[in-house]
């Protein structure tokens, strides 16, 4: 069955924000986060989340894992990613009206990167020294973190 709507719809987007918690780099920080160096345009050469548009037939957790390995070569069960919220300030993405759905995931060490899909290089950072980042991504980190920090038990 074919529809059609008189509204315009925004594209879906999914990104990860993988946390590793490893040994001290030299800013003193144990988190790091997996960023990608857009290959393509908007923000090509600038560092972002690894994500991508959600495809028609999968569900968000399985889309953001997807995105994830295809760009990355990192691969996340999408049963164990947790969702930290939509974004979708207008005009944060040159493209259109886009809403992303962001998601966390965490590992023990930060493992080995390969940048692939259109991602030109995968890197790890220091959560407290990453570069300048694309879209609202550093705001989707400040979410992931801040949820990190909430699930923290006092001391």
């Amino acid at each position: 069955m074919v529809f059609t709507y008189d509204y315009p719809r925004p594209m879906v987007t999914v990104d990860v924000v993988l946390l590793a918690a490893g040994a001290k780099d030299r800013a003193g920080s144990e988190r790091q986060v997996l960023l990608i160096r857009r290959g393509q345009d908007p923000f090509a050469g600038q560092w972002a989340l690894p994500g991508g548009f959600l495809d028609l037939d999968e569900e968000l957790e399985v889309s953001a894992s997807r995105e994830l390995l295809e760009e990355t070569g990192i691969r996340f069960p999408s049963a164990s990613l947790r969702q930290i919220g939509a974004f979708g300030a207008l005009g944060r993405d040159p493209r259109g009206r886009t809403v992303n759905i962001a998601f966390l995931a965490e590992i023990d060490t930060p493992g080995e990167a390969c940048a692939g899909d259109d991602a030109a290089d995968a890197r790890w950072f220091a959560v407290d020294d990453l570069p300048e980042l694309a879209f609202d991504h550093d705001k989707i980190v400040r979410r992931a973190e801040g949820m990190l920090s909430a699930d923290a038990p006092e001391q």
